[in-house]
């Protein structure tokens, strides 16, 4: 659980480690990063990367690499407002024009929704493996991963309940270390084509299906677009996953981070002193940041290509109730003894994957409190945390026992794909949220800050392309998935914000 900002708390010490010519000890920083990671890991790499290998080849990694590339700077242009100026986003957006709070506001209705399904996604995910190897994924008319996904979601909760940031610090920063060494090999044993694979990554090619493609149930009406703007949401994390991360430096108290915000003397003093601390120690973020990103490539890169040599000629792509299964076969080609190490492997990620996404929404609601009544924050830290995991835990659970009893009523041969479920959560949390925070991040800047602390223009340019980038996506996405319909959502979800903001602004004047 991350820290409460508390006034005359200094920043630690800036690590040698970060005063070292040696970038291998750049690596003793590596904590945040891991967990945004990690999180992606499970979903991103293991499901998305192999079918969006499978289906498009090699020449999905120019995009990854893009989508990776703007991902990065959302997280750095955040993390560096934080590191200089202790405020958090949600505390920024406390300022917009309008009702006070009324867009944090929308971000807490909006995650009222999407949570529960990403926690009941990653739960249905680890019941496919599960079912698959018991032998029991035809009961139930095909929906029994959803029984085995309550079980594992009410072991993690159990989990989440009893820890906090630093055990997950610690067991995700060693998941990402064992898989990271499990796909290099696993890349040497495929044998990709090296030339198109290096070109895949510099060379960009228009995303098409391939013609086996086209009659897969799964694939019937889903425009391409709806495909990779989901790729884009769940490779390297989601929007709220970086409002964590931006959260996590808290405890690590990286320069003004952990301490209350600067006041504006306290930055005109900063702006004026190059080798302020806090100044110094946006390398942490920096370093930090940019290995969490340069992982997850990996990962992605991996993925890919096993997926474009394994089941791309095979005419296979996970989805459905068979998400990892399929998987396996990235090492049993070579090595049949691996399948068992895979299974381990696989669902121990996604166990990871599962619980990190749980123990983010407890650090993103602490910050929207914080951002309207620190004090109250500060008293009910350990209530708002039983609130935030109860409501994504047991409202995971409903969305899968939901799932499940309206697949038994109905009769149908086949049980919704978790994909789909997904996509519409995934379109806001992982894509249209990645712009907004984007631009804000821009604003706060030119609102906050002196001249001399805000972004570079080189930093400000890549992180307006990223901004606009990740809108018109988003929306794009949105309306290609259901039409008028998503955008009649999205617009009601802002006017209760402002509604609510209105209403309530007596009880946070």
């Amino acid at each position: 659980m991350s820290s409460i900002p508390t006034d005359g708390q200094s920043a630690p010490a800036l690590p040698l480690a970060l005063q070292s010519r040696n970038p291998l000890a750049w690596l003793t920083v590596f904590g945040p990063g891991a967990v945004i990671a990690s999180l992606t890991i499970g979903s991103g790499e293991l499901i998305f990367s192999s079918r969006g290998g499978a289906l498009f080849g090699y020449r999905l990694l120019w995009f990854f690499l893009l989508v990776l590339l703007l991902k990065w700077a959302l997280v750095f242009v955040t993390a560096r407002h934080m590191v200089l100026r202790g405020a958090h986003p949600f505390q920024c957006w406390m300022e917009l024009p309008g009702p006070r709070g009324w867009f944090p506001l929308v971000f807490f209705l909006l995650a009222l929704v999407c949570f529960p399904i990403w926690v009941a996604f990653h739960s249905g995910t680890v019941g496919t493996l599960l079912s698959w190897l018991t032998g029991t994924d035809e009961a139930l008319r095909g929906g029994a991963h959803f029984v085995w996904g309550m079980a594992v979601l009410g072991v993690v909760l159990a989990l989440v309940l009893s820890g906090g940031y630093t055990a997950l610090e610690r067991v995700q920063l060693l998941i990402v270390i064992l898989m990271l060494l499990c796909v290099l090999v696993s890349l040497v044993a495929v044998k990709p084509d090296w030339f198109e694979f290096c070109k895949g990554f510099v060379v960009p090619r228009p995303l098409v299906y391939p013609d086996w493609a086209v009659s897969l149930p799964e694939l019937a009406g889903r425009p391409v677009w709806v495909e990779s703007v989901t790729y884009v949401g769940v490779i390297g994390g989601s929007g709220y996953d970086y409002l964590a991360y931006v959260s996590y430096l808290r405890d690590k108290r990286w320069g003004q981070a952990g301490s209350a915000a600067a006041t504006t003397s306290e930055l005109q003093s900063m702006a004026c002193d190059a080798d302020h601390i806090n100044r110094r120690w946006l390398r942490a973020v920096a370093v930090d940041s940019a290995l969490s990103f340069t992982a997850v490539l990996i990962f992605s890169g991996v993925f890919v290509a096993c997926g474009a040599v394994i089941l791309g000629p095979q005419h296979k792509i996970p989805g459905g109730n068979n998400l990892l299964a399929l998987q396996a076969e990235f090492v049993t080609a070579t090595y049949p003894w691996l399948k068992f190490v895979y299974f381990v492997g696989a669902f121990l990620t996604i166990f990871g994957t599962l619980y990190g996404t749980i123990e983010v929404a407890p650090t993103v609601l602490r910050e929207i409190v914080y951002a309207f009544d620190p004090g109250s924050a500060t008293r009910h830290a350990a209530r708002l945390r039983s609130l935030a995991v109860g409501w994504v835990g047991f409202g995971g659970l409903a969305v899968l026992a939901w799932t499940l009893i309206s697949h038994l009523v109905s009769g149908a041969d086949n049980p919704p794909g978790l994909i789909a479920l997904l996509t519409p959560a995934n379109l806001f949390t992982g894509v249209l949220a990645c712009g907004l925070i984007c631009l804000l991040a821009a604003w706060a800047d030119n609102r906050f800050l002196p001249v001399a602390l805000q972004m570079n223009r080189s930093l400000s340019a890549l992180n307006a392309l990223a901004g606009v980038a990740f809108v018109a996506l988003g929306m794009k996405g949105y309306w290609d998935h259901s039409g008028a319909k998503a955008l009649v959502i999205l617009t009601t979800t802002l006017a209760l914000g402002w509604t609510g903001a209105l209403v309530g602004k007596r009880f946070w004047a």
